[in-house]
């Protein structure tokens, strides 16, 4: 406790005689312009916040360690999973995805998360949710639904009539909002939810066999959910909860974990399933497809630097590795842009060369310079082809995954119809067939909590009348009597 501490310096390294007082001309004189450090100081102060995101912008994070359980070779090549036993180190961050810095982590939202395997052929990132299913099936709607969840343009308020007129126009949120009205929407922690990556992906093996797969990543402290009225109550014990009990969980040594499943579709099988396979708004019946165990996934290490490596954080949808790649899902391929563009825009255009954001093997490519660079490659080329041993790609070795694509005219349109692509089949059966009667009692609570605050008597009749009623009857009739009541 008697050592003496170091001396402060500049961002140079230059020593500092005061972090206290100030220059100044006399003791009650202005300050002086050759406070160097004091401008450095202040300088530095306004300009240390990065953009938000812009949704799951409030959340958190730590580190840990992906082990492979089970033989999956036949259906992959990715390194990372080509041995039993094998561990890959990852990154793990969950967030709220309407909540605002600040939020309270206990309230009503679906929580994101988003994984990065840290594997030898670089990052592999996995950017999904607390819930199966997503609000909309086509980019296109996307910025509107999280404009939905925001505030108003005039008065800068939360309003629940904007989340219900846009979901009530959009019958392919049903599921999604059924989840959300649910229990599943205030889980206890985040220690206590499932993660899954909602979107389909590719597979291949080293054959060159490919499959359709839904990553399921099921916690094994198992599942626990606030009520709402547990949930709202802890908005004024704790509003950073769930923030607070990842991290105190791990600095005692109780390390969350979840057991990885995976649902694998034989490629063939896509087209002519009763309902379009790559549709996020859906699920995959488990007695069609029953989940196979991969691997089991470990938290043990707290971020030592929340800023540098929980925000500053970029997680890109295209970050696949040989073996993995994408699926004709739409909100796949619109994300492969999206997810790297933010980071971009937040952090640089330089962003993978943060620590957190860096892979393990060595990168080499022809990108050069732009903000806050400090990775180059000397004297070596910086465009390709060249005569100087430059780094080549390798198409024997590396292979984009695919999918054939039938021609036809190009055209804005939804999905081809399969026989089931229906919106309220399967809300109305997790209403009927998953939910206990404790559940769909909580659930139309929810429901009509939420559709009387705020909201517009036509867009409570809409979200009764073509919502609600045709998830289920029983559901819709319920959701109606709780709102007439006084």
């Amino acid at each position: 406790m008697n050592e003496q501490p170091p001396a402060i310096t500049t961002e140079a390294g230059g020593p500092v005689e005061s972090d206290e007082s100030s220059l100044t001309a006399g003791t009650n004189g202005p300050i002086l312009m050759q406070d160097t450090y004091l401008i450095e100081k202040l300088a530095h102060f306004v300009r240390e916040r990065v953009p938000d995101r812009v949704y799951h912008v409030k959340g958190g994070g730590a580190f840990g360690y992906f082990e492979v359980t089970d033989d999956v070779t036949e259906w992959t090549r990715a390194a990372f999973l080509n041995g039993v036993g094998k561990r890959t180190p990852v990154l793990l961050r969950f967030s709220s995805v309407a909540g605002e810095e600040g939020y309270p982590d206990s309230d009503r939202d679906v929580r994101g998360w988003a994984l990065r395997f840290y594997t030898e052929e670089g990052n592999y990132d996995l950017v999904g949710n607390n819930t199966p299913v997503f609000f909309v099936r086509d980019p296109m709607k996307f910025p509107d639904f999280i404009h939905s969840q925001e505030r108003l343009p005039d008065s800068g308020l939360r309003s629940n009539n904007m989340q219900w007129d846009f979901w009530s126009l959009s019958p392919e949120s049903a599921h999604q909002v059924t989840v959300l009205m649910s229990d599943r929407g205030t889980p206890r922690s985040w220690r206590h939810m499932n993660g899954y990556s909602s979107d389909t992906y590719m597979w291949e093996n080293a054959g060159g066999e490919k499959f359709w797969v839904k990553y399921h990543f099921k916690t094994e402290q198992g599942i626990q959910n606030f009520t709402d009225a547990e949930a709202k109550a802890m908005r004024a014990e704790d509003l950073d909860c769930h923030r607070r009990d990842l991290r105190e969980a791990i600095s005692r040594e109780d390390h969350p974990s979840w057991r990885l499943e995976m649902q694998i579709m034989p490629y063939e099988d896509a087209a002519d399933y009763r309902f379009n396979p790559f549709d996020v708004t859906k699920v995959w019946p488990h007695e069609d497809y029953p989940p196979i165990t991969v691997g089991r996934l470990v938290l043990n290490r707290n971020p030592e630097n929340f800023f540098a490596q929980i925000v500053q954080a970029g997680f890109d949808v295209a970050n696949f590795v040989p073996g993995i790649g994408p699926s004709p899902d739409r909100m796949v391929l619109a994300r492969l842009f999206a997810y790297g563009d933010s980071s971009r825009y937040r952090t640089g255009p330089n962003y993978t060369q943060l620590p957190v954001n860096q892979p393990l093997n060595e990168v080499r490519n022809y990108n050069k310079d732009g903000p806050m660079r400090f990775r180059h490659n000397g004297n070596q080329p910086v465009y390709a082809p060249n005569s100087y041993g430059g780094p080549k790609a390798d198409s024997g070795r590396y292979r984009d995954p695919s999918w054939f694509v039938e021609a036809g005219e190009i055209m804005r349109t939804a999905y081809e119809a399969h026989r089931d692509d229906d919106d309220f089949i399967q809300p109305g059966t997790l209403y009927r067939q998953v939910m206990t009667e404790t559940e769909r009692d909580h659930l139309v609570g929810n429901i009509v909590a939420h559709l009387s605050e705020g909201v517009e008597r036509p867009v409570q009749d809409r979200a009764v009348n073509d919502y609600w009623t045709k998830v289920d009857p029983d559901l819709g009739a319920r959701v109606a009597h709780g709102l007439r009541a006084p």
